[in-house]
């Protein structure tokens, strides 16, 4: 991804594609846009078309990851049944990151209209919300895992 992300960085556009992920406004998607070059836009693109592949990958990873920790969390009822959520919660993931790539392509493709970029916006903060409660769940869950194993050592 960094591949792909490395031209799509520049003054507008300083974080590359999740800056125009949360653009918006279509006047910054646009700014965002026009301060590609044609390359630019083709690495943005191909960058979008990967993260459809990529998503399936981390959101799969993440439930997995979750799954397998709460199975170690059974005696913690409120941790189990919170990672049962998030397990769903990692596909919804996935579902947002999907919609938010479509918005985005649309974009991409010259359909400059504000539905485009508050949808990204919506379901691109919806992902980064959900992966943020994922990653902290599985921090908290190995730490009280870690804990419960040196207690009992």
């Amino acid at each position: 991804m960094r591949h792909f992300g490395a031209p799509l960085v520049n003054s507008a556009c300083k974080k590359g594609i999740v800056s125009f992920e949360l653009a918006k406004h279509i006047e910054n998607s646009q700014a965002i846009l026009n301060s590609w070059n044609e390359p630019a836009k083709i690495s943005a693109a191909l960058s979008l078309g990967f993260d459809f592949v990529f998503l399936v990958l981390y959101s799969l990873f993440v439930a997995l990851l979750i799954y397998k920790l709460k199975t170690g969390l059974r005696k913690n009822k409120w941790l189990y049944r919170f990672g049962n959520v998030l397990i769903w919660a990692a596909f919804l993931m996935a579902l947002s990151d999907s919609i938010e790539n479509i918005a985005l392509i649309r974009l991409l493709q010259g359909d400059i209209r504000q539905v485009w970029a508050s949808t990204a916006y919506f379901f691109a903060v919806l992902k980064f919300s959900l992966l943020a409660i994922c990653v902290l769940y599985i921090l908290v869950g190995f730490g009280f895992l870690l804990f419960k194993k040196i207690r009992n050592a």
